[in-house]
Parts: C-alpha cells; sequence; structure tokens
C-alpha cells in the first residue's frame, strides 16, 4: 500500500514539478552564499592590509568589520528569501500533489 501511495506521488506532475524549482532554488541561494563567503575568504587571504584599515582616522571600527556582518547579514536575508518562498509557492505545489494523490 505505502508503495502505491510513494508511486503515485512519483508520478505526479506538481511534485516533479515541486522538485525541479526546489532544488534550482535552493542550488542559485547556495551558489550566492559560495560567492559571498569564498569572496570574504579570498579578501582575508589577499588583502589583510585593505580589510584592517581603520573605517575612518581615529577609529578602531576596520573595513573587515562590517564586510563580516555583511556576510552574516546576506546568509540571513537569503534564508528569509527561501522561506518566504517555501511557505508560498513550495507550499501551494506541495498541496496540489496532497489534493490530488489518493490516499486509503
Amino acid at each position: 500500500m505505502n508503495q502505491d501511495i510513494c508511486q503515485q506521488i512519483e508520478n505526479n506532475a506538481h511534485f516533479r514539478e515541486l522538485v525541479e524549482k526546489r532544488q534550482r532554488f535552493a542550488a542559485l541561494l547556495s551558489i550566492i552564499m559560495l560567492i559571498v563567503y569564498v569572496g570574504f575568504i579570498l579578501l582575508i587571504a589577499f588583502a589583510p592590509g585593505w580589510l584592517g584599515t581603520p573605517l575612518y582616522p581615529g577609529t578602531s571600527v576596520t573595513r573587515g568589520i562590517p564586510i563580516g556582518m555583511g556576510v552574516i547579514v546576506i546568509s540571513f536575508l537569503l534564508t528569509g528569501v527561501y522561506v518566504w518562498r517555501a511557505n508560498g509557492e513550495f507550499d501551494r505545489l506541495t498541496r496540489a500533489v496532497l489534493r490530488e494523490v489518493k490516499v486509503p
């Protein structure tokens, strides 16, 4: 019986659409985060002097601090974007799959 339900879900067009869209979107967000993070690490590796430069004379806050905080903020924003889309489009597709799959 469970095999039948699983097969119905796998054959469902909305399920295939959901899987494809989620994978594409998650890959896009992952690539964006990877570029941001690797870019920051490369700055640390190849431009430590530039990152260590104070934002303005007389302060101990360097360029690296707001950039590092920006990396963290971007990760939160990307997570929020994913949750927003998951609660909208992905949940709509999930409900469509559940409506169409007949559970005895």
